[in-house]
């Protein structure tokens, strides 16, 4: 099990950015893949971003462009980094990692977009 914690969320006004972190408490070096999942209030969660132990990358077709993640194994940290944020991007975010077919989650990070 890997606990994972989130920070980096605050109040943001629309078209500003901000960087979310998320620390794993052990070496993510041989986690393969691990990512951002965001839920709106009354909405299901989805899914933000993902990343592979190789860089590969994969975003939700809405947020492409706009949003980057990205690992630093030697800081056992996923990054990511949003840009010209929107109303609509208002949400907790929940990091996330699969190992071995567990998958581990963090507490969440509110982000609230709004002038």
């Amino acid at each position: 099990q890997v606990q994972l914690v989130e920070s980096g969320g605050g109040l943001v006004q629309p078209g500003g950015s901000l960087r979310l972190s998320c620390a794993a408490s052990r070496s993510i070096f041989n986690i393969n893949v691990m990512g951002w999942y965001r839920q709106a209030p009354g909405k299901e969660r989805e899914l933000v971003a993902t990343i592979s132990n190789d860089g590969r990358t994969n975003y939700a077709d809405s947020l492409k462009g706009r949003f980057t993640i990205s690992r630093d194994n030697a800081k056992n940290t996923v990054y990511l980094q949003m840009n010209s944020l929107k109303p609509e991007d208002t949400a907790v975010y929940y990091c996330w990692c699969t190992v071995y077919g567990q998958d581990d989650w963090g507490q969440g990070t509110q982000v609230t977009v709004s002038s």
